[in-house]
């Protein structure tokens, strides 16, 4: 539970207002199946999160082990800093479209995901946390908690939900994490 919650709660609010939510709201006016486009977010997240969890987790072996809480408590409060700035739909889709709803959004979120917040912050989330596992589980879900929504409720929540305070939200969580590594330099 110490690498799932943080994991979870980290990309589902920094999720907020992300390219990713844009691009399933995207992806919801595009296509009725609101089920292959959560599985295609699923899939995609998956693959991407497993990847930069096991990538977090070998770069923290090749790193002194007294740089180690510094790299990982400064660059906590980076991605802290980096969710204040938002994103811009910047995907259109272009070919994988005709591959219908699931193959869609399976190429388009894993793209979108390569080097985005979310990513950067499972590496991180990784090599804090000596458990893969609860951390590739708790990032994804945290993705599927804030794309979910947007696929079946699409432009009505988007209009709901302050982008801003959900920034800041986001960004108190990051640093928060990254200045509770560096407080705790001597458990590591």
């Amino acid at each position: 539970m110490e690498a799932f919650l943080p994991s979870t709660l980290a990309v589902a609010i920094a999720e907020i207002g992300d390219k990713t939510q844009l691009l399933t709201l995207f992806l919801a006016a595009r296509f009725a199946h609101r089920g292959a486009i959560v599985m295609g977010i699923l899939v995609a997240t998956l693959l991407n999160h497993a990847l930069s969890a096991w990538l977090g987790a070998w770069l923290v072996q090749w790193i002194p082990d007294q740089w180690v809480p510094w790299i990982i408590g400064l660059s906590f409060i980076a991605v802290g800093l980096w969710v204040l700035i938002p994103d811009k739909d910047d995907e259109d889709g272009g070919a994988v479209l005709k591959y219908g709803a699931f193959v869609a959004t399976c190429i388009l979120f894993f793209l979108a995901e390569i080097g985005d917040k979310t990513q950067i912050a499972t590496v991180i989330l990784a090599a804090r946390y000596d458990s893969l596992f609860w951390v590739v589980v708790g990032t994804t879900l945290g993705m599927l908690l804030a794309n979910v929504p947007v696929a079946y409720a699409g432009s009505w929540l988007m209009q709901k939900i302050p982008l801003n305070v959900a920034r800041w939200a986001a960004c108190l969580l990051f640093v928060g994490l990254g200045v509770a590594t560096l407080l705790t330099l001597d458990s590591f």
